[in-house]
């Protein structure tokens, strides 16, 4: 699948180092919310967040391409999920506009390469034998 471009782990994609990133900033922003939040939108925003990198490592190590494009895809609908998180966290004052504009345009970089491999590991269409 990756091997010919020298990817022999999971820890070798960017797209899992940028995921970890993310993961950091978020339980960064995070440590701030209230405690009441503990086990409410802190706990879901970094299960969210830890979710990403999670299922690109995932993905990758099942080492057939459709099963990793699918975990890409469960990927993406991490990212989704933790922007709104995010999203609502700004709404209800627990970060400011400018972390959640940092936090999303990372997201909407990281949601572009993940797409971008997504489409380099989807299968070219064969015309159909006449």
């Amino acid at each position: 699948m990756t091997e010919k471009t020298g990817i022999k782990s999971f820890r070798d994609l960017n797209i899992w180092k940028d995921a970890i990133k993310l993961v950091k900033l978020i339980y960064e922003i995070t440590k701030t919310f209230p405690n009441s939040e503990i086990y409410g939108l802190t706990s879901q925003i970094r299960r969210a967040a830890v979710s990403v990198p999670s299922n690109i490592a995932e993905g990758h190590i099942r080492r057939h391409t459709a099963e990793f494009r699918q975990f890409l895809f469960v990927a993406l609908g991490s990212l989704a999920e933790l922007e709104t998180q995010v999203i609502i966290a700004n709404e209800l004052g627990y970060v400011n506009k400018e972390v959640r504009g940092r936090v999303i345009q990372d997201m909407d970089v990281l949601s572009k390469q993940i797409h971008s491999l997504i489409s380099k590991l989807t299968p070219i269409p064969q015309p159909p034998i006449p």
